[in-house]
């Protein structure tokens, strides 16, 4: 059966300010959505909330996946039910190869669902990475750098694809992973994430500003934040509405709408 995420009318906020004020979202397995909106609306707290940063507050409100609550796990709980965040700004980890990185967070996956589990063997391991590295065009190379040290934005960001292809979670989530990317490699990396969802169903919601990234992954659904709430949602035609005439219209109707 299809993963299903619910958000239920959330409210979140940071040092007593509120950022989102009732959030309701439902993204099934195998959809791509996309949330789009003008600077400070949430969309990227939103993100953060669903993985577990601690930064923010939870005040009301549920997110169900699969009907478990998951505001009451650890962010490593999130992640192994299914959930998975593509940083807007990934971090280096000197020291660290990719390639360990990944094996390490397999095996942490594997030993917390049968604690006797001795994790993912080395040939198993190094046959599975060359066969997502196959599947993406990435190049072997690529798996021995270590993790985001020195590397493009375009490399950071298809890393964050063979970590999602490695980890075949349930539903992604992108935050404004097109940020810092010429159009080459966000066609590289619009590449992976269809590849992930046509091979495996992936959910995937999309957090961005700009259209130009739904040109490459063609949402199904898109949703327009404003102010910590969704106010409008629509089909793919509603980004092209707001790359025409941008956020204006949105304010004002927003503005008319709580008068």
């Amino acid at each position: 059966m299809s993963a299903v995420l619910e958000i239920r009318n959330l409210h979140v906020q940071v040092e007593d300010k509120p950022i989102l004020r009732g959030v309701d979202l439902t993204v099934k397995q195998g959809e791509i959505h996309a949330l789009m909106g003008p600077n400070g609306s949430g969309k990227s707290t939103l993100a953060n909330v669903m993985l577990g940063n601690p930064t923010y507050e939870v005040t009301g409100g549920e997110i169900l996946l699969d009907g478990i609550n998951i505001l009451e796990l650890e962010p490593d709980e999130r992640a192994r039910l299914g959930l998975f965040l593509a940083f807007q700004y990934p971090i280096a980890i000197p020291g660290v190869t990719l390639a360990n990185f990944l094996r390490l967070a397999i095996n942490s996956r594997m030993k917390a669902e049968d604690p006797d589990s001795k994790g993912i063997s080395i040939p198993d391991f190094r046959r599975m990475m060359r066969e997502r590295m196959d599947f993406l065009g990435i190049d072997h190379a690529f798996a021995g750098r270590y993790l985001n040290e020195g590397f493009s934005g375009g490399e950071k960001k298809r890393a964050e694809i063979l970590q999602m292809a490695v980890l075949d979670p349930k539903i992604a989530i992108l935050d404004e992973t097109d940020s810092g990317l010429d159009i080459d490699a966000l066609r590289i990396v619009s590449d992976g994430v269809n590849k992930l969802q046509e091979a495996h169903g992936l959910g995937v919601l999309v957090i961005t500003h700009y259209q130009r990234m739904l040109n490459y992954i063609k949402p199904q659904y898109v949703h327009v934040m404003f102010q910590g709430q969704i106010v409008e949602s629509g089909g793919a035609d509603l980004a092209l509405t707001l790359e025409e005439r941008g956020y204006d219209w949105i304010r004002e109707r927003f503005a008319t709408a709580t008068e």
